[in-house]
């Protein structure tokens, strides 16, 4: 039974991870084909119009379908079992399929804004009609949709790289308005603004493929964690009779649906190691089952049952006031047989060894015969 229960997370893990990517791929399959008929007509009418902010809106649809092929393979990938040269998963080849869609749009914009240039400079007249117009308003209702489809099902099931497609998708609505805009301005008025427009197109399409990329970098460079989730998990640990506090909180992110996390629990130090064994077991089953993140706990010994002992406790965090360089202290414990005294500082990147002497110092002052030993923490985002 016990074994059996070890690999209950294993188990739900790739049943989530296959229902995960089967969504991501229905979701990629309908951008495929809705940009596929996109394009179809774009072009069509673009040619006989001789319209190049039409074509280039059909070039943009075409990016848009290698996009979604990327973000398939991604999603392939990423759902690969962790083998023995990478014990945690594939997850993160999501985030460079995100940077790969984002490489494809940034190249899409800057071809586009080679073939409008000259457009701008030396424009002509292009022989619009109502099909033209029936065309590019049915466009812009359709990338409406797919792409606020898209950024949906990218928040739910977590894939940055539809998220981004879907961002695209939405440009694509704007950019196909833009280009509306253009074709009334120019059966109206006898007036070309193609070339125009196709520059401002591909300046779009460039800030969208910038944005894209900057979020992908940052997913694959490691990211704070979400200090919402953090703080949740923090306050569902500290609901576990036995548990003082909850500090260190780290997640470690090896993909949008695989967090692996750790955290030091502060409890009383008169707990047998079975209880702690029994505590620890809990906690990580329960955080496990609601948040699905596999947690390593470790231990702090809370020491202030003492008079003495709280009285020390209570002196350092009124002196830590007086250091702003200190956002919090922990793991506070005395050990009257080593005569040693030990916590934690959460620091900023202000704290300089000097303050760490001048703290230790005002201790030794005022609790002399006893050794300080200080671990320094940074900021991990769970206060």
């Amino acid at each position: 039974m016990i074994k059996f229960a070890l690999f209950v997370p294993i188990i739900l893990s790739y049943i989530i991870i296959m229902n995960r990517e089967k969504s991501i791929i229905q979701v990629s399959i309908v951008g495929i084909v809705t940009n596929i008929i996109l394009v179809g007509l774009k072009m069509l009418v673009g040619v006989i119009a001789g319209s190049i902010a039409i074509i280039l809106d059909a070039v943009n649809n075409l990016t848009d379908i290698l996009s979604s092929v990327v973000t398939i393979v991604g999603a392939k990938f990423a759902s690969k079992q962790p083998d023995a040269g990478h014990p945690y998963g594939h997850g993160r080849s999501e985030y460079i399929s995100a940077l790969m869609v984002g490489l494809i749009i940034l190249f899409t914009g800057l071809m586009a804004l080679l073939e409008a240039l000259p457009k701008m400079f030396h424009p002509e007249l292009a022989g619009y009609s109502w099909a033209t117009i029936v065309v590019v308003i049915l466009a812009i209702f359709t990338k409406l949709a797919l792409g606020i489809y898209a950024r949906q099902s990218g928040k739910r099931y977590n894939s940055s790289s539809l998220a981004a497609s879907g961002i695209d998708a939405l440009f694509d609505a704007l950019i196909s308005l833009a280009t509306l805009v253009g074709i009334i301005v120019t059966m109206l008025f006898q007036i070309s603004i193609d070339g125009l427009l196709g520059v401002i197109i591909s300046l779009f399409i460039m800030r969208t493929s910038a944005e894209i990329i900057l979020q992908a970098t940052g997913d694959i460079l490691g990211r704070t964690a979400d200090r919402g989730l953090m703080q949740k998990i923090k306050a569902e640990i500290c609901e576990f009779a036995g548990v003082k506090n909850a500090y260190d909180l780290m997640l470690h992110n090896y993909g949008p649906a695989d967090l692996i996390g750790s955290v030091q629990i502060e409890v009383p130090d008169h707990m047998t190691a079975k209880e702690i064994h029994r505590l620890i077991l809990k906690i990580s089953n329960r955080i496990y089952a609601k948040f699905g993140i596999m947690l390593t706990i470790s231990i702090y010994a809370e020491s202030v049952d003492q008079p003495e002992k709280r009285e020390m406790k209570e002196f350092l965090t009124k002196l830590l006031k007086n250091y702003p360089e200190v956002h919090q202290m922990h793991g506070f414990y005395v050990d009257d047989e080593e005569n040693l005294v030990t916590f934690d500082l959460v620091i900023s990147e202000r704290f300089s060894e000097k303050v760490k002497r001048n703290i230790i110092r005002a201790m030794q002052k005022e609790y002399p015969g006893y050794k300080y030993f200080v671990t320094l923490d940074p900021d991990f985002g769970d206060l």
